[in-house]
Formats: C-alpha cells, sequence, structure tokens
C-alpha cells in the first residue's frame, strides 16, 4: 500500500477532547475517526488491524466446535419482553418506537440465539449448540470517555452455546476459557482470568479477562502465582492478605478488561420456553452460555499498554502491515525503494510505503514511530542500491539487509 494513497493521515495534534492515550494515538496515527463522544469510523489501518484480531478470534472460537453465523442488530421488543429485560435493562438498551412498534438496537444477542434454538433445534441429539457472531453492539454508555475502550457502539464477537445439562455447559464454558487465554496470548497480552458479578445480564457471579493497565477502569485483587483472582466489586479477600498457597501478599491493581463469560443455565431458556426431548422422552430446558470479546476494545488495550513518547507499537500478530518502507529522496531512490516494495509484496508480506514526495526523511521518520508497524525499513544513497536499512519499532538498533534476507527471515 503507497501511503499517499491511504485514507487517513497522521495528525501532529493531540486531540483537546480525548483525554485516553488509545484515542489519542488511534486518531493521531489515522487508525480512526470520531463522530461524537463513543462513535467511531475505523479507518482503513485501524480496520487493518480489527480484522487481524478477529481472525485470530474466529479460529480460537472454531477450534471449540463453534459456528459462525451473524445475527439481527434490530430487535422486536416483544422477544426482550420475554425475559424481562425490556425493562430491567432499560438503561442500557437504545429503545425507540416506530409507528406503533416499538424496536431495540442490540446490546447483546441472547434472546435472539435462543430464539434461533427453539426454531431450529427439538431433541437432544442436536446438542450441544455452539454458534458466534462478529457484529456492532449499541449500548448507552453514560461514560463514553475512554476512547474504544468505552464505547456507545462497538465491535464485538459474542458466542452462545446451549446444552442438555448444567455439566456440559460448565465444560464447554471453561474450554472457552482455556480459547479466550489463547487468544489473549496471540495478540501479545497477559490476561488474568477474574472472577466477577454478573452486571445486568445475570446474578450469578462470572468470570472476566483482565489485562493490568494503570489507566484501567476496573480494580482487581489477585495473587501472583495465578490461583486467586477476584474483582473489587465482590473480592472476599483485602490487598495485602497472604495467599494460602503461599505465594505471597494479594495484591492490588487497575485493570481493563478484554473478555467476559456467563453461564445463565435455564433461567432465559424457562422464560422463553426454549425446551428439548431428553432420551426418555422427557421436556426439559436448555443451558445457555454466553461468552464475549469486544474486538474494538482490544485494539483500544493494546495501544494502551504499548506505546512510548513517539507512537504506537503493534505487536506483530495484530500489526496493520509487516513493514513500512521509507525512501529518502535522492536521485534513483524512488526506483530502488519500488524495486524493494514490489519484491516484498511479490513474496507475500504487507508493505505500508511511505512514497509520498516533498516530506522530509524526519517527518517520514516521526509518522512511522506513530503508526507503529514493527519493522520499518530505509531505503536511500547512503545504504545503497539493492540494501535496506532496517530498524525495529521497539528498538534503536540499525541493521543493513537486503529484500531477499528480509524476505527469508519473514518465512522462517
Amino acid at each position: 500500500m503507497r501511503y499517499s494513497q491511504l485514507f487517513g493521515k497522521t495528525q501532529r495534534q493531540v486531540p483537546k477532547d480525548e483525554v485516553s492515550k488509545n484515542a489519542q494515538l488511534l486518531l493521531r496515527g489515522g487508525f480512526i475517526d470520531k463522530l461524537m463522544a463513543g462513535s467511531y469510523s475505523l479507518l482503513p489501518l485501524g480496520f487493518r488491524v480489527v480484522k487481524k484480531i478477529e481472525q485470530i478470534v474466529r479460529e480460537e472460537m472454531n477450534g471449540t466446535g463453534a459456528q459462525e453465523i451473524l445475527m439481527p442488530l434490530l430487535h422486536p421488543k416483544s422477544i426482550w419482553n420475554e425475559t424481562g429485560r425490556w425493562d430491567s435493562a432499560k438503561e442500557v438498551m437504545y429503545q425507540f418506537k416506530k409507528r406503533d412498534k416499538e424496536f431495540a438496537l442490540s446490546f447483546t444477542h441472547e434472546e435472539i440465539l435462543l430464539d434461533l434454538v427453539r426454531k431450529h433445534i427439538r431433541t437432544h441429539r442436536d446438542f450441544p449448540v455452539k454458534l458466534y457472531h462478529f457484529s456492532t453492539k449499541f449500548r448507552n454508555e453514560l461514560r463514553a470517555k475512554s476512547g474504544v475502550l468505552r464505547g456507545r457502539e462497538f465491535l464485538m464477537k459474542d458466542l452462545y452455546s446451549a446444552h442438555t445439562t448444567q455439566k456440559d455447559l460448565d465444560k464447554y464454558y471453561f474450554e472457552v476459557a482455556d480459547s479466550y487465554m489463547k487468544v489473549f496470548d496471540r495478540v501479545g497480552l497477559k490476561a488474568i482470568q477474574v472472577e466477577a458479578a454478573g452486571g445486568v445480564f445475570t446474578k450469578e457471579h462470572t468470570h472476566e479477562f483482565q489485562v493490568l493497565c494503570e489507566s484501567g477502569e476496573d480494580e482487581i485483587i489477585y495473587c501472583p502465582g495465578g490461583d486467586y483472582a477476584q474483582n473489587v466489586e465482590i473480592a472476599e479477600a483485602k490487598e495485602g492478605q497472604q495467599c494460602v498457597l503461599g505465594h505471597g501478599p494479594l495484591l492490588k491493581a487497575k485493570a481493563i478488561e478484554v473478555g467476559n463469560i456467563f453461564r445463565f443455565g435455564i433461567v432465559y431458556s424457562e422464560k422463553m420456553g426454549v425446551s428439548f426431548t431428553d432420551e426418555a422422552g422427557k421436556k426439559k430446558f436448555v443451558y445457555l452460555g454466553s461468552y464475549g470479546i469486544g474486538l474494538t476494545r482490544l485494539m483500544g488495550t493494546l495501544v494502551e499498554l504499548f506505546n512510548d513518547e513517539r507512537g504506537i507499537i503493534w505487536p506483530k500478530t495484530v500489526s496493520p502491515f509487516d513493514v513500512h518502507l521509507v525512501h529518502i529522496e535522492d536521485s534513483g531512490t524512488e526506483v530502488w525503494a519500488k524495486e524493494v516494495y514490489e519484491k516484498l509484496e511479490k513474496a507475500g508480506i504487507d508493505v505500508l510505503w511511505d512514497d509520498r514526495e516533498d516530506v522530509s526523511a524526519g517527518e517520514k521518520f516521526a509518522d512511522a514511530d506513530l503508526i507503529g508497524i514493527p519493522v520499518r525499513l530505509v531505503v536511500s544513497k547512503k545504504v545503497g542500491e539493492g540494501n535496506v536499512e532496517v530498524k525495529k519499532r521497539d528498538g534503536d538498533q540499525l541493521e543493513i539487509s537486503t529484500p531477499d534476507k528480509l524476505i527469508k527471515e519473514f518465512k522462517s
């Protein structure tokens, strides 16, 4: 991709109305555009990052046996009335009336999933059901002040599972928990599985996946040895209390929630009449689980954690491009740069080539640091024809290499 043709360029000024690091850097880097508080457009760079995250999540969800679908975002009042959440969750939902009918924009999809199950599933032989989708969620967020970490609309992966027994639900619940930990590891995050309250979703305890971060809005109490972690809202232990397994004192820390999982049991299926016939011919209600990861929220978390005074530092698995190619305008270097660009692209390496004319080398380097692609390549007379200067975004060391050597390293 030629940077001159890319929609959305870098900005020098920090947006005055944004206080969060993720919003400041994503806006300045040309990854997102702000429409209003809590509502952002994904520009090409940001969209590429989110699609990388999405594919990692998809692979792990498919690994649990789940199937991908797509459910509607516009919901009739009647389906939310079946569980009583039209009233109990009205502070979170966007509800409106058109002519004589009332609707809501999706803030979650438990009711919609159960409606699918009762239409298509009849016997115990059809279970378990494991379905997920990637879609926009709408939530009436009162504190939309943390960039893409707390939006009024955002992209989310939500997975739902339906089972014939609590035992089978529990088994899959912890299988998904393991898959979530794999997702976070693959995108470069060290997550902690934390016991938490169910909020507007359930009265039962649930599990969140938290990433330690000074700018996080959550607080957790956790054991450094990994055997205990609870959200402060429900924590039974206190900071400084000794771990019973001898791992030392419990710690209290700020964190960002990057995922959550819920076990609803038969509460919603009873209310909606979602049942099946067991082996003995008896009618029983379905056990429901729900599992969510916010994709745009995950992108914001990565920016909050991986940055320096110059800009973003993307983990390579989710970076919008593999390398950022800069050529310093000397006679003939554009031809050299084009040759490098085409050779790398042909080898399957995604390249963002800063091909702008009449822009100083210093400005190009500053933009490369702000955008944060893991590897910067420079073509110049000083480096020499057929060579490239290589610098990693998270380091200062400069090396001279060749396109062939780089291709070999990327493929290894």
